[in-house]
């Protein structure tokens, strides 16, 4: 036979579980909330990663300049003014004093 205290100790039950569904059920809740706050702050720190990324190598390309390619061949075909030839020694066979001429003419 049941009793009326095995009712209510199943109804206290029952209401004991209803809160902690209801309390798990909040923090489920809190907890997803959480994690849309964190991917779009995640969102959010990408997007200014790859922004200072993209501002750091401007800069480093605007920092160097490129040089102009250096033109040997016109540096060596070019004429040697006249008054330049009589300072210039003669030229050796490994043709050291060369870079000097070239240098001078440059």
């Amino acid at each position: 036979m049941v009793s009326i205290s095995s009712i209510e100790s199943l109804r206290n039950a029952v209401a004991l579980a209803e809160r902690k569904v209801q309390q798990d059920q909040t923090r489920v809740e809190q907890d997803a909330r959480r994690l849309d706050e964190s991917r779009s702050q995640l969102i959010r720190d990408k997007e200014q990663l790859s922004s200072n990324q993209k501002a750091e190598r401007q800069a480093e390309s605007a920092a160097a300049p490129t040089a102009a390619p250096v033109r040997l061949d016109r540096a060596i075909t070019r004429d040697v003014p006249d008054d330049v030839l009589p300072r210039a020694p003669q030229l050796n066979a490994q043709g050291q004093t060369v870079g000097r001429v070239i240098n001078i003419t440059v």
